[in-house]
């Protein structure tokens, strides 16, 4: 019983992982090739090929470390690559074109 709890957390594991490598592969293929350009990261090419592997490892290898390395790059196109790419597209920080004090019902101006 013990042996089925564990496969069953691995595999939520397996499928978060893919998700997560198949969500970043997505955003990757959504950005401009320019974008990529301006914001002095490699090319959009190289993030799809090095993302579209770590999908495809998630689907057809199951091994662990092999998988992890693909989860490693997936962070990093989240946490360093996607926000150059949306401060450069002009995305800003919300998506909205917003300033970052903004509230939901505007600007935050520290009860002035």
């Amino acid at each position: 019983m013990l042996m089925q709890g564990f496969a069953g957390l691995m595999w939520i594991l397996y499928l978060a992982m893919l998700g997560f490598a198949v969500v970043a592969f997505v955003m990757a293929a959504l950005f401009r090739e320019d974008a990529y350009r301006a914001a002095s990261k490699n090319n959009k090419g190289f993030w799809l090929i090095i993302l579209g592997v770590a999908v495809a490892v998630n689907l057809l290898v199951p091994m662990l470390f092999l998988q992890l390395a693909g989860l490693v790059a997936s962070i990093v196109f989240f946490v360093d690559v996607r926000p150059a790419l949306r401060q450069v597209s002009g995305g800003g920080g919300r998506g909205r074109g917003g300033s970052s004090s903004d509230g939901p019902y505007g600007p935050w101006n520290g009860g002035r």
